[in-house]
């Protein structure tokens, strides 16, 4: 009787699944906006007051560091090719916008770029591999910034856009307002009073199409804050307006054409504004995080479930065993995935 029991709790479906976050001390008091989960057990995360936080050990130990030089800047993204190499992105206007790569673990650390022009704002990062990579800055002289890197980020080429539209910029809330994936292909999301769009590329980000979506975009600070793929055609984009963050009303759009068109999800929306959303492949499930908590869809965002009211701002997954979040004051926590209890 008790062996049957065990067997019908192992094939319970995934929505009976309990989904919790469980915190970890990270050792600083940093507002943490970058997380990047390179492997099983190789985690960077990254925050303001040049801070980042590396695991090699699946979070049994956390290494706390600052990049010397970078102590006033603001490490909005990290990208974690191994647990050697590792790319930081600060945002910030102007000289405060760099790139900075180490590939010993943080025991050094090379300033790779930095942003020239005064009108310049990063707002993330992304890879395709270990050596071809793209950065996103705000609009200047009419157009995104795009720079895309071919050598491990020794050399940053500028790349063009269709126009952007009046006050339309993206955001550096998560790193996730870019995604590269695939071999070649790259997306973008935006926000501002012009409209919440989508920017998509097939050829390494020489060239791009742009969609409009029905997210909200009624004020500065409303739009898509994140985008996640399962694969070239399903994604996801939430958002909605950081400075109403109880507010869910129009947070989430859905593509299933690669982002060519976008709808609103019938269904549960996301409980407020999100700045963060991960597709984990091997429960087929979504992760959206935000300052109001975090919620779950394991039907491609038709519908969500909140699971946690705590605060994150950024989240990355390798599996339901490897996911973690970050968030305002040093918050770190680990996804944890279990069966209900009898």
């Amino acid at each position: 009787m008790w062996r049957r029991a065990l067997v019908a709790l192992a094939v319970l479906p995934n929505w009976l699944a309990a989904q919790t976050w469980i915190n970890h001390q990270s050792g600083v008091m940093a507002s943490l906006r970058g997380v990047s989960s390179a492997s099983d057990g190789v985690v960077w995360a990254s925050g303001s007051g040049g801070t980042y936080l590396a695991t090699t050990d699946g979070g049994a130990t956390w290494r706390a560091g600052t990049v010397p030089g970078a102590e006033a800047l603001d490490f909005r993204d990290v990208h974690a090719v191994d647990a050697r190499t590792v790319y930081l992105l600060a945002s910030g206007p102007g000289e405060k916008s760099r790139i900075y790569k180490t590939t010993d673990s943080g025991v050094h650390w090379i300033l790779q770029f930095t942003n020239r022009d005064p009108k310049g704002f990063f707002d993330a990062l992304a890879f395709w591999d270990d050596r071809r990579g793209i950065v996103l800055g705000d609009p200047v002289d009419g157009e995104f910034v795009i720079l895309t890197t071919l050598d491990g980020g020794e050399h940053w080429m500028r790349q063009h856009t269709p126009p952007a539209l009046p006050n339309e910029g993206a955001f550096a809330a998560s790193g996730t307002s870019l995604i590269a994936r695939g071999r070649r292909e790259a997306w973008f999301a935006t926000g501002g009073p012009s409209g919440a769009r989508v920017f998509h590329s097939e050829d390494g980000g020489r060239t791009w199409s742009v969609a409009q979506t029905p997210v909200r975009s009624d004020a500065a600070g409303a739009g898509i804050f994140s985008l996640a793929f399962s694969d070239p055609r399903h994604g996801i984009a939430v958002g909605g307006d950081y400075s109403k963050p109880a507010e869910a009303q129009h947070n989430i759009a859905v593509t299933s054409d690669g982002g060519r068109t976008w709808t609103e999800p019938s269904g549960s929306h996301p409980n407020g504004y999100r700045s963060a959303v991960a597709f984990v492949p091997d429960k087929k499930m979504w992760v959206a995080v935000g300052t109001t908590g975090s919620d779950i869809s394991y039907d491609d965002g038709k519908s969500w479930k909140l699971f946690d009211a705590g605060a994150f701002n950024a989240v990355s997954f390798v599996s339901s065993q490897n996911g973690w979040a970050v968030g305002p004051n040093g918050r770190l926590a680990e996804f944890r995935l279990s069966s209900p209890s009898h």
